[in-house]
């Protein structure tokens, strides 16, 4: 089992960037692979992207791909999504999420894939 806490979410100008983090709980962090969501008010949660175990694979949901990074330091047990060229319609709460897998490539992006979830950070990109 895995508990996970977000942070590194703030209001920032759009154009701007930001870190946010995934920090996990126990010794076993290198054996999930993890994904990161977002929800915005009245809309459903979405993918926005997700890394394997190993970290050699990652996908980006295409309206983030080319400003987004996703990351992993399984050392620190934690997981990061670097954010640039922020627009307002990022505007959400960010989650991330891990799902354990004995296999290092595979990544998900749907959410019910995932096992274990954050609380969230809220991101607030104003124009």
């Amino acid at each position: 089992q895995v508990q996970l806490v977000e942070s590194g979410g703030r209001l920032v100008q759009a154009g701007g960037s930001l870190r946010l983090s995934c920090a996990a709980s126990g010794r076993t962090f290198s054996t999930y692979a993890v994904g990161w969501f977002r929800q915005a008010p009245g809309k459903e949660r979405e993918f926005v992207a997700a890394i394997s175990r190993s970290g050699s694979r990652t996908g980006y949901a295409d309206s983030v791909k080319g400003r987004f990074t996703i990351s992993r330091d399984d050392a620190k047990n934690t997981g990061y999504l670097q954010m640039n060229s922020l627009k307002p319609e990022d505007t959400a709460v960010y989650y991330c999420a891990a799902r354990y897998t004995p296999s290092p490539t595979p990544y998900w992006r749907d959410l019910k894939s995932y096992d274990y979830w954050g609380q969230g950070t809220q991101v607030t990109v104003s124009s």
